[in-house]
């Protein structure tokens, strides 16, 4: 994959932006004709007879609110939603959870795995203690996108004490319909995997 340069980027924002906001694209050259169009954003499932794909959610105290309003919106936008807690808003350990769910994503019982704490950060670090499970915090627009198109990221955390129910919705669309960027990122994301293979023997 060739390097991409401030308009190829300027184009890609613009399209993620338009399509979590539900607009239409003006004046914008269509991503087909640039060289990282393998890594722009797919469609999501238009239902769960499309073949919905479980995606495993699970929030401490902190995020109990947050996680209640994306499980809806998860269903809205035709996931499988498999529900790991916490269930109220009664203080909790978010080492506990954010381990079912990475145990759910390690194991391939999910495609994608959604841990929401107050910060984002406790729930990534221990997330990324299981293998399979590569985590990233999101905190905007942009590295919702750069975890999947780099990284390959199959668990996102959240941090409800840091965003509002509006961009939390539109990160985990984002990150949901972005495509792994592939190209020189393969490489990178396989040296990932040897640190990890490294200490499991």
């Amino acid at each position: 994959m060739s390097e991409i340069d401030d308009q190829q980027i300027h184009h890609i924002v613009q399209r993620v932006v338009s399509q979590v906001m539900g607009r239409s694209q003006v004046g914008v050259a269509p991503l087909s004709a640039s060289p990282v169009s393998a890594a722009v954003s797919k469609p999501l499932p238009e239902s769960k007879a499309d073949g919905g794909k479980i995606v495993a959610l699970g929030a401490d105290h902190g995020g109990y609110e947050l996680r209640e309003i994306l499980r809806q919106y998860l269903t809205e936008l035709g996931y499988d939603v498999k529900d790991m807690g916490a269930y109220n808003k009664d203080p909790v350990d978010y080492p506990d959870f954010a381990h079912e769910v990475a145990r759910l994503v390690g194991a391939g019982k999910a495609w994608r795995g959604i841990m929401i704490d107050g910060a984002g950060i406790g729930s990534c670090i221990v997330a990324n203690k299981v293998p399979g499970v590569r985590a990233g915090m999101a905190y905007d627009l942009s590295s919702a996108m750069n975890s999947r198109e780099h990284n390959d990221t199959n668990l996102l955390t959240l941090g409800a004490g840091l965003i509002g129910v509006n961009l939390a919705k539109q990160i985990v669309k984002t990150w949901l319909s972005t495509d792994f960027g592939g190209g020189r990122h393969a490489q990178r994301v396989d040296k990932i995997i040897a640190v990890e293979k490294q200490y499991l023997k």
